[in-house]
């Protein structure tokens, strides 16, 4: 039986994909933080473990633990635990900038760099990373989100080049807008760390507040968690795993659009989607 670690499991993409991933036949080792959520797991028959990233200590008991029950083997990890901090770039405290980084980037290092020798050892593996549209094209008042997710990229594809030949891939899955919680849990973010009352861009924040509050931009063209599904699921089992997979129809056309534009023409039209 395959086995795969997916962070984030409690909703949205990591959840669908968890319960996917196990009616395809893997065993699923899932993360969470909360206690509630990871009983819910356990109630679907999913083996869930706490994890936040930003806890070196439950990355290491997460590892200990997985490797214990699977006799030292790990076939794949999905890493897929994420938060958004909105906020326009001047408003964004270093220390929020920081505490971003560290749940968004630092943490899935940590996470992937105590795997990967597993995989080296066993000749074979897969590293499977869900970043973001906003990694390939920033929007305005997304820079720290967007910020942790460049970072993802330029890491994970010196790592794709590293290990090639080792019997690992390296994938990244970029979605554009997915049905999930990121903007509902980015709420508590922006009205912790932004001064949106002394800020300039208080007007627009406004706007901001009313799409957080209701859970994100609502589209007929954004669908639901299955479409990154899809796409782990051919990260997972293609003997030729791509190195991208540009999720959504949105996605798509950012990715054409930042080919095709001039820079300055392609980010006064990115401003206006603010």
């Amino acid at each position: 039986m395959r086995t795969i670690i997916v962070t984030g499991a409690s909703s949205g993409i990591g959840a669908y994909c968890t319960r996917a991933l196990k009616a395809e036949g893997w065993r699923v080792f899932a993360t969470a933080r909360k206690p509630e959520d990871i009983a819910a797991l356990e109630v679907d028959g999913i083996e869930a473990f706490y994890l936040d990233y930003r806890e070196t200590g439950s990355i290491e008991t997460l590892v200990a633990s997985v490797l214990e029950r699977t006799g030292g083997r790990l076939d794949a990890l999905f890493n897929n635990g994420a938060y958004a901090q909105p906020g326009a770039v001047e408003d964004l405290p270093v220390a929020a900038l920081r505490e971003q980084f560290e749940a968004n980037v630092f943490g899935w290092h940590d996470l992937t760099r105590r795997v990967v020798p597993v995989m080296r050892r066993q000749g074979h593996g897969r590293l499977v990373h869900c970043s973001s549209i906003l990694g390939l094209a920033p929007l305005p008042f997304r820079g720290a989100y967007s910020a942790s997710k460049h970072a993802i990229e330029g890491l994970m594809l010196c790592m794709q080049q590293e290990l090639q030949g080792s019997g690992i891939h390296v994938s990244l899955i970029e979605p554009g807008p997915v049905t999930s919680k990121i903007a509902s849990n980015g709420l508590v973010w922006f009205l912790r760390n932004i001064d949106r009352e002394n800020s300039v861009h208080r007007r627009a924040y406004e706007a901001q507040l009313q799409r957080l509050q209701a859970g994100g931009s609502t589209s007929r063209l954004k669908p639901g968690p299955e479409v990154v599904h899809a796409a782990l699921r051919h990260a997972l089992l293609s003997r030729r795993p791509h190195p991208h997979y540009v999720v959504t129809v949105p996605a798509r056309i950012g990715v054409i659009l930042k080919r095709m534009l001039p820079a300055s023409m392609l980010y006064r039209l990115l401003a206006k989607r603010a």
